[in-house]
């Protein structure tokens, strides 16, 4: 957790799309872009269930055992009307935490493939970008995956050029929308870019959020990124985008996952926000 409360912190790698950067003032060390790894460990229930669309593919993989892991990491609460900032999850327990970003690239292989992993991850949706087909994200919801908020216009910038209700009415827009779609309304909240401030820590706690979430590692190109180390550890969050190269991204989060010996498990579910 980064309890940073400076003006503003930017995440130092790119959060979403190869052409994202960081301006604000200070860096989290989770802001470096990680490969998801296919692991045996699955998601907790969705509450609130919105029928899924026809048209959405409907995954057959074969659920597989799961360890269960009494989480060993409280999350911050709230204090003096700020979100905490978590980049990486304190634990003993071999878990990874996959995330994936934004919602552009929608296709039936990357449905395949995460239910042929059975892996759960936290979607961080942007409204703009699933619009189109937001059933499509259904599938993945009823895998054990959970619907976050990454707002509704993803500007990058939001975090310098705009103030608290620009902000505000942003994350409650997605937050509106998600509950309409996916019958929930987000718990965490990952910035356009991954930069933040306390102005938007704050906006993220009145917009009835519990956190929000970057990164140490990140799959990318087909390869993973590390910020610290070169392999995945414990409690690491891992960011991946749903791009045209998702299937590569996510057999590179796997391999980094199996040599790391880690399970992936939800992160909701880890930190009671489910």
């Amino acid at each position: 957790m980064l309890g940073v409360m400076g003006a503003s912190v930017v995440a130092g790698l790119t959060a979403c799309g190869a052409a994202e950067t960081s301006t604000p003032a200070q860096t989290p060390t989770g802001a470096a872009a990680s490969p998801e790894v296919p692991g045996p460990n699955g998601a907790l229930a969705v509450g609130g269930e919105v029928p899924t669309s026809s048209a959405s593919p409907t995954p057959t993989a074969t659920k597989r055992i799961r360890r269960t892991f009494i989480p060993d990491y409280q999350l911050p609460p709230i204090v003096g009307g700020l979100a905490p900032v978590i980049t990486k999850i304190e634990t003993k327990h071999p878990v990874v935490f996959l995330t994936i970003d934004d919602g552009n690239i929608k296709t039936p292989e990357s449905v395949k493939l995460m239910a042929e992993y059975d892996y759960p991850a936290s979607l961080f949706l942007t409204r703009d970008t699933v619009a189109d087909n937001p059933a499509f994200f259904n599938v993945f919801k009823a895998q054990g995956s959970l619907i976050e908020n990454h707002t509704v216009t993803h500007n990058i910038n939001m975090v310098r050029q705009w103030g608290y209700q620009q902000q505000v009415n942003d994350m409650v827009g997605m937050q509106e929308y998600a509950f309409q779609h996916y019958g929930r309304r987000p718990t965490l909240f990952r910035p356009p870019g991954g930069a933040y401030s306390n102005v938007m820590r704050q906006a993220v706690a009145d917009a009835g959020m519990k956190a929000i979430v970057t990164w140490e590692a990140k799959a990318n190109a087909g390869k993973m990124d590390y910020q610290v180390g070169n392999s995945l550890r414990p409690g690491d969050i891992v960011l991946m985008h749903f791009r045209a190269e998702f299937a590569a991204d996510l057999a590179a989060f796997r391999a980094a996952q199996l040599a790391a010996g880690l399970e992936v498990v939800l992160l909701e579910d880890f930190l009671g926000v489910a």
